[in-house]
Formats: structure tokens, sequence, C-alpha cells
């Protein structure tokens, strides 16, 4: 049902920029527009009161009543927040802007699925989905311009990676998709759950991940309720730490094998944080927010993972968890069929395959359920999501190269994805 970064997370090999070479901390310069004025989506509630005391001089309760009107109302003009006086709109004006992606086009599914491709500068655009079900309606978030990981299952791994999203940029996908749905917290809410599984890997963005995360559960902000917001990794270990410590969301772990030979082989970050440091990180975090689960992402590749012995595999460890955090359904299971891209290797088991090794967890006790594909028609499903990535590294070409040899021939970044 949900995107899953999953796809997009792993270590980078070859040319992949090195994850240690990431930034995680946010850069200045993004929460500045090119005249100097402050992009309001880059604060925070706490950063917004100190701008409206510090350097605008006014009392910190109106940083609230702007926040209300951006979030709640999707007004991004001065002049239309009218409960603000002349002189504080004129001091906005002059010193702030409140600056959303540009919609490149949207395009909705024919299940309900609605996909955005949002321009972040002049030659980078990012993929976010839109999935409603039966009393829910969750957006998937990018946290990155491609991914510098390379998941060898996932289409925006193909694109490369140019540069991490600012928390502008990030909770700007929110706002649009709220204005798009007519969502008001507390009242006619579209947007119940967000998770961070659209492009890149959320940990290796840090800073900017977790203020975004902070005004999507700010009452101010979009109101979600710590549980309904999930954050996605391929397993950065210390910063699944620093995750426990700073923030208080649910968390989903990108696992796909439960032994460390088929997983480095599907994500290489495993290399350097293999099986067994993941599963310590992660009973770590689970200790830290007692009574809540962890989510482990689990794509099934037909004859590369979804075998009998693979079941028992991820049901030892699965167990073993539990055991270790001393609570029943400590980990949950989330099982996505694997969604074909063009020039990809893998394919997705048949049903019968799937139910199989669901049953398996499921007669081992375990909580299992197989995410059902959506969007798939306007390529928004699971590990679909590409956008238009001016890619730093030489993995887009690559990819292109082996596409022409095999006869299959795209037009453009995310042709196919995101050209339509």
């Amino acid at each position: 049902m949900q995107h899953d970064n999953s796809h997009d997370a792993g270590r980078p090999s070859g040319d992949a920029v090195p994850v240690e070479a990431l930034p995680t901390s946010p850069s200045k310069a993004a929460a500045v527009v090119a005249d100097g004025r402050r992009n309001i989506f880059d604060l925070d509630r706490t950063s917004l009161e100190d701008f409206f005391e510090q350097e605008l001089g006014e009392k910190r309760f109106r940083a609230h009543q702007v926040m209300k009107w951006i979030h709640h109302r999707h007004v991004t003009e001065f002049t239309d927040m009218t409960d603000l006086g002349k002189v504080l709109r004129a001091k906005l004006e002059e010193r702030a802007v409140i600056h959303a992606p540009q919609v490149l086009f949207d395009k909705a599914s024919t299940d309900g699925t609605h996909k955005w491709l949002l321009g972040m500068d002049a030659k980078n655009a990012i993929e976010t989905v839109y999935i409603p079900d039966k009393g829910r309606g969750t957006l998937c978030v990018s946290s990155q311009v491609g991914c510098a990981l390379n998941c060898q299952f996932c289409s925006t791994a193909t694109q490369g990676f140019n540069r991490n999203l600012s928390t502008a940029e990030i909770i700007g996908q929110v706002w649009v998709a709220a204005r798009h749905l007519g969502n008001v917290p507390h009242q006619q809410r579209r947007l119940t759950n967000v998770v961070m599984m659209g492009m890149g890997e959320p940990l290796a963005n840090f800073d900017n991940v977790v203020r975004a995360m902070s005004i999507m559960r700010d009452d101010l902000g979009y109101g979600l309720a710590n549980k309904r917001v999930t954050l996605s990794t391929a397993g950065m270990v210390p910063m699944i730490d620093r995750l426990g410590e700073e923030s208080d969301v649910s968390l989903a772990v990108s696992l796909h094998a439960a032994n460390d030979e088929l997983r480095t082989e599907l994500v290489p970050l495993n290399r350097k944080y293999p099986i067994a440091e993941l599963m310590d990180a992660c009973v770590r975090y689970a200790l830290r927010k007692r009574g809540t689960s962890v989510t482990f992402e689990y794509t099934l590749m037909k004859g590369v993972n979804d075998q009998p012995e693979h079941a028992r595999e991820l049901v030892r460890l699965m167990r073993e968890f539990d055991r270790r955090v001393q609570m029943k359904d400590a980990a949950k299971v989330n099982l996505i069929p694997f969604n074909p891209f063009p020039g990809t290797r893998f394919e997705r088991p048949d049903d019968v395959a799937i139910r199989a090794f669901q049953k398996q967890l499921n007669n081992a006790g375990m909580i299992a359920p197989v995410r059902r594909t959506r969007g798939d028609d306007i390529d928004a499903a699971c590990g679909q999501l590409k956008g238009q990535v001016t890619d730093r590294t030489r993995r887009q070409a690559a990819f292109r190269e082996q596409l022409r040899k095999t006869g299959l021939h795209t037009t453009g970044p995310g042709a196919g994805d995101a050209a339509a």
C-alpha cells in the first residue's frame, strides 16, 4: 500500500557517492532564497519563534499564527494573513518568503493513488505520492534528489544522486499534497500518515528530515500522531541511534534478506553495517520507545529471497528480536511483492509463492501483511519512484547504456516514470 525507500537504500558501489561523504547537517543556504530572505517552510515552531523574536523583534506567538496560515489554510502570501498587522506583514515581505516546490505535473491512478513531480531547482525534480485507503491517507515523501545508495532492485538507484533536500523541500511536498486534497488538520483530515519512503535515504539527510518531521507532528503544522510518521532506512546504524535520541517516530528498516551474504548483494550498505549490528540498533531503538514495534520491509523477488529457507531465516531473526525487546510482535514484517521497472533483472514472484511465504511467517506467529501494489499504472508503486536527477555519480549513464544494449531506450531523466 505504501511506498518504500527500501528500494532506494543500500551501500554505494563503484562510482556512487560514499555514504560517509553525504552531509547529515542542514545547508545554511537552503533556508535562504536568492534575495537573502528566509524561506518559512524551512523553520519548525522553535526556529520560527526565534526568527520572529530575534530577527523581527516581534512576539513569539506571531509564529503560531503564521504556521496556521501556511499549514492549515495553505496561504503563502503574507498580505493575505489578515490577523497580522500591516507593519508586521511589511516586515515579513522584506525578510521572508513562503516558497513551495513547483508542481511540474500531477497524475492520478485508477486506484486513487496520486503522484506529483515537483521541481526542486532548475535541473532536479522529485516524486511524491499519495495513497488513499479505507480510513487513512498516506503520503510517501522523498528526502533526497535521487539516492547515493545503490540497492540492486531500486528504480531510484538507477538515477544516481544529486543532493539532499532542504527542510523546506521536504515539508513543501506535504504542503502541496495537503493543498490539493483540501486537508485541514483536526477537521477535514485527508492526510493521516506520512512515510519517509520516497526517493533517497532519510538518515543520510538527518537534520533536515528530523526538522520536517517535527512540523508534520506539530499541532500548528499537520498534527500527525508520532506513530503515524514513519522513517524508513536501509540501516545507517549510528543515525538510527541518533534518531532514537532526537525524535519520536515509527521506524521501518529495509531488510530484504535475513542472511548477510544475500543482503549485501541486494543492499550493499550491509557491508558497512551487517545484520547483527543493524538488529542491535533496532533493539536499542525499540527499548527507547517502549511498547512500539519496528517494521521490517521485505521485498519478495522471484528465486532470490522468496524460498522456504529464506522464510525460516526471517522467522528466526524476528523471534530473536522479540525476545531481546521482551515484547510479543515487537517485530512486524511488511512483505512487498517486487514492482518491475525497465531494465531490471529481478521479477515479481507469482501469487502462490507470495502467499506460501506469508503463510510460513503467519504459522510461526508473526504479523506479516502483504502490501498491495498501488499506483503501478502511473509508475508510483514501491521502488518505482524516479523523478529527474542531474546525476553527480555515473550511475545514470551506466544504466542508460545497459538499457541501450538490451534494446530498451529512454529519452530523458525519469523517462517512463516521470515524463508522461
